[in-house]
């Protein structure tokens, strides 16, 4: 399996919806090892497939000594909140405290196909509701108060990676992100 290059803010592939996943093959287990190849080289704690170009409803994770991957992810979340610091591989280098829920369960697939369940709080839940977001098109910017999205903005287009200045850019993170990408 290898590493991929991950798609930074900009590209077009990031704010798309996923497809679901239909066909649990060879090259869906080859997706998953290069996605988890890619997440542990940046060093992150999550990655989507539309982080590496792939349209298709998949993610892997590795918090807190648990790795692991969900295919057409469910959520349901439980009403406490909790409120800190969130990074991304594909906006490297930059955190926000960002809103999100405190627990999740979350359904789906192992790339065998087989029905998993994930219970997971804090920064499980976190990285686990910001993989899904992936999915769905949506980046945890989109997910701050107008005041410190408006922040985020600027220093999305100030970052020595950023493509803003003119069309959006497919480019390789050039940046470790400290163990904050989710």
């Amino acid at each position: 399996m290898s590493v991929q290059p991950i798609r930074l803010f900009g590209d077009p592939v990031l704010i798309t919806k996923a497809e679901p996943v239909v066909d649990f093959d060879a090259e869906l287990r080859r997706l998953v090892a290069d996605l988890t190849d890619t997440m542990q080289d940046a060093p992150g704690s999550g990655l989507a497939a539309p982080q590496i170009g792939v349209g298709l409803r998949v993610f892997t994770y590795h918090v807190e000594g648990e790795l692991g991957h969900l295919i057409n992810p469910e959520l349901s979340l439980s009403v406490e909140e909790q409120f800190g610091p969130e990074g991304c591989l594909s906006i490297p280098g930059l955190t926000f405290d960002c809103r999100r829920a405190q627990s999740v369960i979350a359904k789906g697939f192992n790339m065998y196909g087989d029905p998993v369940v994930i219970e997971g709080s804090d920064l499980l839940a976190r990285c686990i509701q910001h993989e899904t977001d992936h999915l769905d098109g949506v980046l945890f910017v989109d997910r701050l108060d107008r005041e410190t999205r408006k922040a985020a903005m600027k220093a999305i287009r100030e970052s020595e990676w950023s493509g803003l200045a003119g069309p959006p850019q497919i480019k390789v993170s050039p940046h470790p992100t400290n163990g904050f990408g989710l």
